[in-house]
């Protein structure tokens, strides 16, 4: 009992230090020992910004670091930052459309924060989640948005592997694909690219513009050159003129689109109910998430409910544990609350097993264009009649 007190304490007390440490890469915590630790890192953003320049050249040159081409079109769907510009629905409406024009898609992933995804040897081998007719994994082993996609898209092939070529090469060889999408892939720079679409989180497009660990960009921003098309997502509402301007600043040839996600409706965790989006207009509502950028989807449901009383926050990809969700219950139950809400990302790491005190039902999202139609569909239309070629290495050069 008092070893398992004692691992409890460890865990909480790393849980908070992660904690801390996200308040400062977002800037949302402004103590004094925030700001110190945030003048500490500040020197570790200088180095890792010299690594990623140098790491760009090298493989722009194909010296030392080689990018390799696959027998397929690749199109890479990533962002500037860590997290939390909804990579996830823009992936699932891309591999739906092209599915549809007939093209056989496959979806490449990491498979970040999956059972094996600590694990150090890369030759841990190609994960099959989907093979286009069955979920063969479930989200702790696949990870959850590798899992999220295979769950929503029937007939789509979906694979992780921290060696993406790799795995892109499974792909082709087992599975006939002749589109590859790259989940996330902004940054892996070993398979060379037809196609770069970049998403902005409209409500924190950069961050504090410091690159990890001091802030959440894994480039500078001037590497917005590098993209095809850029997506400003969560743009319920025109962007601002700073925010265009800077994009244009270093891309006057990619078309911006702007895109939201839109609610559609609840659905149980666990279970088959459907509830329409005014399921929470007269109830007393409670609701947790461990998302990196939780404060839209919080006021989305504060707007939906006839009254939150109750809100937690986790760490990004956080795994409940039902011990965990029992307390949750039971404290969200003594505050008055009705009804349990989370978002679909959260849903799978709930363990099956798990039996609510309180009915729990996850939002789920999809993304809707709200300007750049047309320019979204000849995105689409042009990768179904691109074929593979080498991308020409001065394109890739333009960003350092």
């Amino acid at each position: 009992m008092t070893q398992n007190r004692g691992l409890d304490w460890t865990k909480q007390k790393w849980s908070d230090f992660e904690s801390f440490v996200e308040g400062v890469l977002y800037d949302r915590d402004l103590s004094i020992s925030a700001r110190l630790f945030g003048l500490f890192l500040n020197p570790f953003s200088y180095l890792f910004y010299g690594i990623v320049r140098v790491r760009l050249f090298l493989y722009s040159r194909n010296f030392f670091l080689q990018s390799t081409r696959l027998d397929s079109l690749v199109i890479v769907v990533g962002n500037l930052t860590m997290g939390g510009t909804g990579k996830t629905p823009v992936v699932e409406r891309l591999a739906r459309e092209l599915q549809t024009k007939g093209k056989k898609v496959g979806i490449l992933s990491r498979g970040y924060k999956s059972k094996d995804d600590k694990l150090s040897d890369i030759n841990a081998g190609t994960k099959v989640v989907s093979d286009g007719r069955h979920v063969l994994l479930d989200s702790e082993e696949a990870g959850d948005e590798p899992f999220m996609l295979a769950h929503n898209l029937p007939g789509i092939v979906v694979l992780t592997d921290k060696d993406r070529v790799r795995a892109g090469k499974f792909a082709i060889e087992e599975f006939g694909v002749d589109v590859l999408i790259l989940d996330d892939g902004f940054q892996y720079l070993p398979i060379k690219a037809d196609m770069n679409l970049l998403l902005v989180d409209q409500l924190n497009p950069f961050g504090n513009h410091k690159l990890l660990p001091r802030g959440i960009l894994r480039e500078p921003v001037r590497h917005l050159s590098r993209a095809s098309y850029v997506l400003v997502t969560k743009s319920e509402i025109e962007p601002q003129l700073e925010l265009l301007e800077t994009i244009r600043k270093y891309n006057k040839q990619a078309e911006i689109i702007r895109c939201a996600h839109k609610a559609k409706v609840f659905r149980q965790v666990n279970g088959e109910e459907e509830q329409k989006l005014s399921f929470l207009f007269d109830r007393h509502v409670g609701m947790f998430c461990g998302i990196a950028s939780p404060r839209g989807f919080e006021q989305l449901i504060h707007r939906m409910s006839g009254e939150l009383r109750y809100k937690k926050r986790f760490l990004d990809h956080h795994r409940y544990s039902e011990d965990e969700l029992e307390r949750l219950f039971q404290q969200a139950k003594n505050a008055g609350v009705e009804i349990m809400i989370t978002t679909e990302k959260d849903a799978v790491r709930i363990p099956k097993e798990f039996k609510p005190v309180i009915p729990l039902f996850y939002l789920r999202m999809e993304i809707e264009i709200v300007e750049g139609f047309d320019d979204f569909e000849e995105a689409v239309s042009t990768i179904c009649q691109l074929k593979p070629k080498v991308v020409p290495l001065r394109r890739t050069a333009q960003a350092l």
